[in-house]
């Protein structure tokens, strides 16, 4: 039997993917249903179901086996499902294994009456709760899961409502206090996640992508040029992988009928779906890049994204509140911004216990953080925009003990339109403790 070529395999690949799209959430599948249905070897049909669960459409689960479920989008990364809630708390299902994809709104601590819990139980909840039967019936009756702590089993009149109803009644051997503090750590984390914008959130709203063939020709760019107005185009092969860049600049004495791969510049620079945007920023101005084509896991081109779009994003996300507080966050949160008569820029704090090494000194790491921060606010009343740190050249003097109230003095050397130099020091009343010159790339966002 004649082996499938890639192009053969890959469209056999995109087509199994699109039949699993199309499946109700909840279906059941296996690879021998879609070796079969679809008139592919396992082998295919095993890789297609992989790639799907990669891409969130299939969860495959002891005891259940892989079901389609309903894709987690990234505005809702904040909301839990009660698998990964298990996964979380080292638990294990003791019953209502089908609701496991079901998304948790909000956990409920069951220390209260039965009746007390009508006003705060709603469907969609999860109950924390020890060894309480009663409890454990009342809250799948009012479509709420369970969460039982303290390693305790539920009653097997328990586990058939769950399954009936199927909702998911969980375990774990941690306390109730434990257990809260685990999920609320994670919806936490989710909330850090949530803030931190993606190349795949820009794309959502982008329009048609244009591109050409690297045997397109001369003539098919200025055609290109005229209808889109834009000027540099990516070069796709024959799966649609990025294979190069062309400007209209490359086309300056070339004939009409010279083909692009002649002209384009070869491997060019792309970017991950799931990047960051700020290293696309970083890239693109390190680079010198305006233009950076997308690619999914198969190095197929999904879109691109232009330093105007990434510019336009960070200046969006410098406007909103905090959603989570990262570490950085937490550390520069309890510092205070004065300006002395001088017109010069300072910062004052104080070392909290949280910041201090195992010496009872300040780490490190905070007087690293307290500088580079340092240093970015004061660029910013220089010029508005965004900087990525280059380096730190750190100097520790002296230490810094816990309940000190300390002095952070930035001072800008040099900004240009794409590097800043600024240099940062820490005193403790009239001594210094540290010292840092930190050198940074710089977004102008205009």
């Amino acid at each position: 039997m004649r082996e499938p070529s890639g192009m053969e395999a890959a469209t056999k690949h995109e087509m199994i993917l699109s039949y699993i799209k199309e499946l109700e959430v909840g279906s059941k599948i296996s690879v021998r249903q879609i070796a079969k249905h679809m008139g592919v070897s396992e082998g295919t049909a095993y890789r297609a179901m992989k790639e799907a669960e990669n891409q969130g459409l299939v969860s495959t689960k002891e005891r259940i086996g892989s079901v389609r479920i309903e894709k987690k989008e990234r505005h809702h990364i904040d909301r839990l499902t009660f698998a990964e809630i298990v996964n979380i708390v080292d638990g294990q299902v003791l019953g209502g294994h089908e609701g496991l994809e079901k998304s948790l709104n909000k956990f409920v601590i069951g220390a209260m009456q039965e009746e007390a819990m009508l006003r705060y139980i709603e469907a969609g909840n999860l109950l924390i709760v020890g060894n309480r039967e009663k409890a454990h019936k009342f809250a799948l009756e009012h479509g709420a899961a369970v969460l039982i702590t303290g390693g305790f089993e539920a009653s097997e009149e328990v586990v058939r409502l769950a399954n009936r109803l199927g909702l998911p009644i969980l375990s774990s051997s941690y306390d109730t206090f434990t257990v809260a503090s685990m999920i609320n750590r994670a919806v936490y984390d989710r909330l850090i996640k949530k803030k931190i914008m993606l190349v795949q959130d820009i794309l959502s709203e982008q329009s048609k992508v244009y591109s050409l063939k690297a045997s397109s020709k001369v003539s098919d760019l200025r055609k290109l040029i005229e209808e889109t107005g834009h000027n540099r185009f990516p070069v796709v092969d024959e799966w649609n992988r990025v294979v190069g860049m062309v400007t209209s600049k490359d086309m300056v004495d070339a004939s009409v009928k010279q083909t692009i791969d002649k002209l384009m510049t070869r491997n060019p620079i792309t970017i991950n779906l799931q990047a960051t945007i700020a290293s696309a920023a970083h890239l693109m101005v390190w680079e010198g890049i305006e233009l950076l084509p997308v690619i999914d896991a198969h190095r197929k081109m999904v879109g691109v994204i232009s330093r105007k779009d990434v510019l336009k994003v960070m200046q969006y996300i410098q406007r909103q509140p905090q959603i989570g507080e990262t570490f950085e966050d937490l550390i520069w949160s309890g510092f205070e911004e004065k300006v002395n008569e001088e017109g010069e820029i300072r910062f004052y704090g104080k070392i909290t216990p949280q910041m201090t090494n195992h010496l009872g000194t300040a780490s490190a790491g905070v007087l690293t953080t307290l500088m580079t921060q340092a240093a970015y606010w004061a660029v910013q009343h220089i010029r508005k925009g965004d900087l990525v740190i280059d380096n730190v050249s750190t100097y520790y003097l002296r230490p810094v003990q816990m309940e000190s109230e300390v002095e952070v003095r930035p001072q800008v050397i040099e900004v240009s339109r794409k590097f800043g130099k600024i240099d940062v020091e820490i005193y403790l009343g009239s001594q210094l403790v540290s010292k840092a010159m930190v050198t940074a790339q710089m977004f102008d966002q205009s």
